[in-house]
């Protein structure tokens, strides 16, 4: 199963231009298959990300907005995007600035399916 998400992940970033990478990881904060930008802690990036999607979560639930679909981080650099995969992961994206917000979220759609679909 490792190796059909590392594939999923890999075919995810390198047929997307604007990303730079992109991990899956468990809720509680493992990796689960990874291709961040050399340089990344996959480790500390992947418990990083479980814990605010969860914090993100608490506070949809507490502000009344319902299920959380994903938290955008917007800096100077670019994008970091997380997204619920399932009870089982989550899915860190890293895009870089110019990257179109709309075809973005499309393609984090699909992967989240193909990802979800090898999960099962």
């Amino acid at each position: 199963m490792a190796n059909a998400l590392g594939a999923i992940l890999q075919n995810f970033v390198a047929g997307t231009a604007d990303i730079q990478g992109a991990a899956l990881v468990s809720p509680d904060g493992l990796p689960l298959a990874s291709t961040l930008p050399s340089g990344m802690d996959e480790e500390r990036t992947s418990a990083m990300s479980a814990a605010m999607l969860s914090l993100g979560e608490r506070i949809g639930k507490e502000l009344a907005r319902g299920e959380v679909d994903r938290i955008l981080v917007e800096g100077n650099n670019g994008y970091g995007i997380l997204m619920g995969c399932g009870e089982e992961a989550v899915l860190l994206v890293l895009a870089n600035q110019s990257a179109k917000q709309g075809l973005l979220m499309l393609d984090i759609k699909k992967a989240v399916s193909q990802l979800k679909a090898a999960l099962n």
